[in-house]
């Protein structure tokens, strides 16, 4: 069982006023992991050792930093035992999970090095009027991350600031403590210099503490944080207080448009990857699936012959290929969910069985505005089905929701496909695949309460670097 502490000035150390909190195996319910209750005193001092690393690491060249991070995208392969390990315990990650999160990590850190050493170049000269712009670092940079996805998460989080020349701090997740303590590790490791990178750790009733401290310290410039909009909000409100600049990317209702000459079969592959990968547990989930009635039997019975067999199990089992959903809270929110639906009406095609947190894959169909799920973001397996009777419906029915952060559209008319993806209210769209797609080089987030801001990309650049115009004269 591991036991963390923070990670401060390149070494773990206790939280000053001592104590460990635990993290459930939510497959076993044994202890997975302690780690240090850090609380405001940790938080500030975390933080001004940062601010005092700052000055050195943003004065070494972009080149250095991005020899450092590409050393880090080298060796996270050399982690990944000990990651698997630690996701498996903490959050009851497969390893197709797990391989996913390497994957997409190093590709995380290789799209902010390229993306710092752009910027980086000479600066941008207008003669005639006698001025420039520069980029710089903005100074220190809170990164919270979530539980979900905690490798690939927490790495950008922590690159993309760091590759620009700012010092970070990681606040880790209360449910992967120690999977969100190894990233310091691998950081360290490849050569980031002590103090640049904190990881902070705190029990669950110490979270608004802990935040708020880091928040509120003058050192602390830039926000970004990835996870629930209830949370996001109070961050957002509390980042206003302080005139903090925040990066939000926050929860999703995607929707998956099924057309009438879709591709059925590969649609449907599409949608139980989008539904069911880590149980559903992703921000870009396929929660909504939307297909026109001529198609929908058919399309339905193709989804219950793949999604029958996706049983919930501990992932130490062999042949397991969904795991539980990482708390009891949770659990009981997918039944409540569930059972509200069912009672209004919608019909049970396969799933919901519940054996405490394992949740079977579920698909419901007849979803209507009057049931919960049409609107709550489910954050589990479940997927609700909605049919109807046109492509400009589809639009309807996929706009009426409050999130906006991914979805995807099946059709063989592509002309078709980019006006109706055009007119999608959300920040991302997939045309003829999944609605769980990465690429860290593009622009990433969302619209409405899917929050704002964006990770990867040019849009990125501003998130962690503040331009400045200066003039000249001659004497």
């Amino acid at each position: 069982m591991p036991e963390v502490n923070l990670f401060i000035n390149g070494r773990s150390t206790p939280a000053a006023a001592g104590g460990y909190f635990e993290r459930l195996d939510p497959s076993t319910d044994l202890v997975a992991s302690r780690a240090a209750c850090g609380r405001r005193e940790d938080a500030e001092h975390m933080a001004s050792v940062a601010a005092a690393n700052f000055s050195s690491w943003s004065s070494i060249d972009a080149s250095e930093r991005a020899k450092i991070l590409r050393r880090a995208k080298d060796i996270l392969p050399k982690y990944r035992d000990r990651f698997a390990q630690l996701m498996l315990s903490e959050i009851g990650a497969l390893n197709e999970w797990v391989d996913f999160n390497i994957k997409i990590a190093a590709d995380a850190i290789e799209a902010a090095v390229e993306l710092a050493l752009r910027y980086a170049q000479n600066p941008d000269i207008n003669t005639a009027q006698k001025s420039y712009t520069v980029r710089q670092p903005v100074g220190v940079c809170l990164a919270i991350a979530p539980w979900n996805a905690p490798i690939v998460l927490a790495m950008r989080a922590v690159v993309f600031p760091l590759a620009f020349g700012n010092c970070v701090i990681l606040k880790a997740s209360e449910l992967s403590p120690a999977t969100h303590s190894l990233i310091a590790d691998v950081l360290h490791d490849a050569g980031v210099p002590n103090g640049v990178l904190g990881v902070m750790t705190n029990a669950p009733e110490h979270s608004e503490e802990v935040i708020s401290s880091l928040i509120a310290h003058p050192s602390v410039r830039r926000v970004n944080f990835t996870g629930s909009t209830r949370i996001g909000r109070i961050i957002a409100g509390i980042a206003a207080q302080h005139l903090k600049r925040c990066l939000l990317e926050l929860g999703g209702k995607s929707p998956f448009i099924v057309l009438k000459d879709a591709n059925l079969q590969l649609a449907a592959q599409a949608a139980v990857y989008g539904a069911f990968l880590n149980q559903g547990q992703i921000c870009m989930a396929t929660d909504r699936i939307i297909v026109e009635q001529p198609i929908a039997e058919a399309f339905i019975g193709i989804l219950k012959g793949m999604v029958d067999n996706l049983i919930a199990a501990d992932p130490r089992r062999d042949g397991v290929k969904l795991g539980p959903v990482a708390s009891p809270s949770i659990a009981s929110r997918l039944s409540a969910l569930i059972e509200d639906a069912l009672d209004k009406g919608a019909t049970l095609v396969t799933g919901a069985t519940r054996r405490g947190q394992f949740i079977d894959a579920t698909l419901l169909d007849n979803i209507t505005p009057m049931m919960r799920i049409y609107s709550e973001e489910c954050f589990g397996p479940i997927a609700g089905i909605y049919r109807v009777g046109s492509a400009e419906e589809a639009i309807t029915v996929a706009n009426n929701c409050e999130y906006g952060l991914a979805a995807a559209i099946f059709t063989q008319d592509l002309t078709l496909a980019k006006d109706m993806a055009n007119r999608l209210d959300s920040g991302v769209c997939h045309i003829n695949s999944a609605t769980v797609k990465d690429d860290p080089a593009m622009p990433f987030g969302g619209l409405k309460s899917s929050g704002y801001g964006r990770f990867g990309g040019d849009a990125c650049v501003d998130e962690f670097t503040e331009v400045r115009w200066i003039t000249l004269e001659n004497p």
